[in-house]
């Protein structure tokens, strides 16, 4: 475990990493800060390791938030937007993750008021199909990031595979 506002390092013999929700637009200031952590969840991520990150997460990975650097890892930046983006949705994994075989379905939500430019990936993580159809998120190398929640005892086998990829 870590505290990304006040930890400069991960703990020693990490393997993997999930960076879940939160309120960036509270904490982006003090994330930026932080850049031996920054640096350090970025050199991660390019490794290969396991890296599943959702919502705050997501933009925490991205070049930066309202201008302020981020992680670095993912090509794109966010914005705090006036729009609240709020639903249920049904997905289905475009591609095999750290987190999902190709085809993999499952139920999630999106809560945020931010904006991602690009809003996917040139492999995405989900394809939405209800209720519209989009494709959103990133996945690359080990990295599996995303708007949505994901409740992983739901789908166990999310939670079994992203373990595996993590113990080698």
């Amino acid at each position: 475990m870590f505290d990304p506002l006040r930890d400069e390092a991960l703990p020693d013999g990490t393997a993997g990493i999930v960076i879940g929700g939160g309120f960036p637009e509270v904490y982006a200031a003090e994330l930026s800060a932080n850049e031996p952590l920054r640096k350090a969840v970025g050199e991660l991520a390019r490794s290969g390791a396991s890296v599943a990150a959702e919502c705050a997460g997501l933009l925490y990975l991205a070049r930066s938030l309202d201008g302020q650097p981020m992680c670095g890892v993912l090509d794109a930046d966010a914005r705090m937007s006036e729009r609240l983006t709020l639903g249920y949705r049904e997905a289905v994994a475009v591609g095999d993750s750290c987190l999902a075989e190709a085809g993999t379905r499952l139920r999630g939500h999106e809560f945020h008021r931010t904006v991602l430019d690009p809003g996917a990936g040139p492999a995405p993580a989900w394809g939405l199909v209800q209720p519209e159809r989009r494709v959103e998120g990133f996945v690359q190398q080990g990295v599996h990031a995303s708007y949505l929640h994901t409740h992983w005892a739901a789908r166990p086998t999310i939670a079994r595979r992203f373990v595996e990829r993590c113990a080698g």
